[in-house]
């Protein structure tokens, strides 16, 4: 199947209104084997054919070469160096690409083939405990099919670290918080919670931490519990909550509007980090009451947008 510009855009504004709905678009693809992978579809830009790639000297890994794009010159990277396979791949290699945009950067993926756009629910998409090791740093989550056919959610984040290499985090002012205040963080991208420790840890905070929504309001709730046994509002403690905003289980956005209805958490701001960092993106996150909005991955710009918020 061949999916144009305008396919994947003409529903934006749709797209827009699954904030809170603990709702996701996953756009499917292939590697030319019978697995399926997928990719949020606010990552997706436009697919199209490929067209001839430029070789570039001295490439990283996975990086077939260039192209331009309406002016743009643009990195080619190749799915299939990176994602594991026991199968042959068969067909077209690397017919199709994936134009993505997150996380500040712009880049093609080569695929073999996509397939369509399908709407889930968070709630069915599970974090991958129990995969084999080889593909499970890069996948960061697994949902079915009615057909029962499984799909792999790859982390592209993890990938483009890859292609890029992760910047080493500046020395960052401290925040002088009481010893017995602390943020708390949930992020189902391992180099997204790689981060966030790195920048805690340069401006002296402490932390606790959850891997995807469903856990981390198990734990907030725990959190809430306890404050409240001892008698003391939640909020002299636990200074900010920082959440992502695509993870299994449940979404940021629904992790938020709990957070937000429940008075136990009243005084305690929500900053949403996400690598979704249109304007788009940042009105749903608005629509569910977060009080900040910061793209990953700026370690100044995520210390400069808690600090005011963990002191106020």
């Amino acid at each position: 199947m061949s999916l144009t510009p305008m396919n994947l855009l003409d529903d934006v504004d749709a797209r827009t209104k699954l904030a809170g709905s603990n709702k996701m678009e996953i756009l499917l693809f292939s590697l030319g084997t019978r697995e399926t992978f997928g990719i949020n579809v606010f990552k997706v830009r436009e697919v199209s054919q490929t067209p001839k790639i430029t070789k570039t000297p001295n490439m990283p890994f996975g990086v077939e070469g260039v192209i331009s794009l309406r002016g743009n010159i643009i990195p080619v990277i190749s799915l299939s160096k990176f994602v594991a396979t026991q199968e042959r791949p068969t067909g077209e290699a690397n017919a199709t690409m994936i134009v993505t945009e997150f996380s500040k950067h712009t880049q093609a993926f080569l695929v073999h083939e996509v397939d369509r756009i399908i709407r889930v629910d968070w709630d069915k998409v599970r974090a991958p405990e129990n995969m084999l090791a080889g593909n499970q740093a890069l996948i960061t989550a697994i949902t079915e099919l009615p057909d029962g056919k499984l799909v792999s959610v790859l982390d592209v984040e993890q990938i483009l670290a890859s292609v890029i290499g992760e910047p080493p985090i500046p020395e960052l002012q401290q925040v002088g918080l009481e010893h017995d205040q602390f943020l708390f963080f949930v992020d189902d991208s391992v180099v997204a919670r790689r981060e966030i420790v790195g920048v805690l840890d340069k401006i002296n905070v402490k932390y606790h931490q959850a891997n995807n929504g469903k856990e981390a309001w198990d734990k907030l709730s725990a959190l809430a519990g306890r404050a409240g046994h001892d008698g003391e509002p939640l909020s002299q403690k636990l200074r900010l909550i920082l959440v992502d905003a695509e993870m299994p289980e449940m979404d940021g956005y629904v992790l938020t509007k709990h957070i937000k209805s429940d008075r136990r958490f009243d005084g305690i701001p929500v900053v949403m980090h996400s690598s979704l960092s249109s304007n788009a993106n940042r009105a749903m996150g608005a629509s569910v009451g977060v009080d900040a909005y910061v793209a990953k991955f700026d370690p100044i710009v995520l210390a400069d947008t808690l600090a005011p918020l963990l002191t106020a």
